[in-house]
């Protein structure tokens, strides 16, 4: 049974900084990219980053390039995003997303297979 379950989200202020870690269980986690997206009450879910299977390629959206970071584990079959000088406009749900087919780190949604249910950041003016 495929899991992917975020923890970490919380209250925090606008200039302050999250982890949130993402536990990967029931598919070949190390051979998968991985991808975190969030939504906003009210809007699409978005693009937030991602990282190949090895760690060693990234890529993120614009809105948070130079203030997150995307990380990975695969002896622990988790992943992480650090999220420094958090802004309000970073208020949503974020979800762990698997990709275990596509060959590129991707950004469209459909090319994940497998989610986690989200953790709330809520950042606060």
């Amino acid at each position: 049974q495929v899991q992917l379950v975020e923890s970490g989200g919380g209250l925090v202020q606008a200039g302050g900084s999250l982890r949130l870690s993402c536990a990967a269980s029931g598919f070949t986690f190390i051979t998968s990219r991985m991808g975190w997206f969030r939504q906003a009450q009210g809007k699409e879910r978005e693009f937030v980053a991602a990282v190949s299977w090895t760690g060693g390629s990234t890529l993120y959206a614009d809105s948070v390039k130079g203030r997150f970071t995307v990380s990975r584990n695969n002896a622990e079959n988790t992943v992480w995003l650090q999220m420094n000088n958090l802004k309000p406009e970073d208020t949503a749900t974020y979800y762990c997303a698997a990709d275990v087919a596509t060959g590129v780190l991707a950004v469209r949604e459909e090319s994940y297979e497998y989610w986690g249910q989200g953790t709330q950041v809520t950042v606060s003016s």
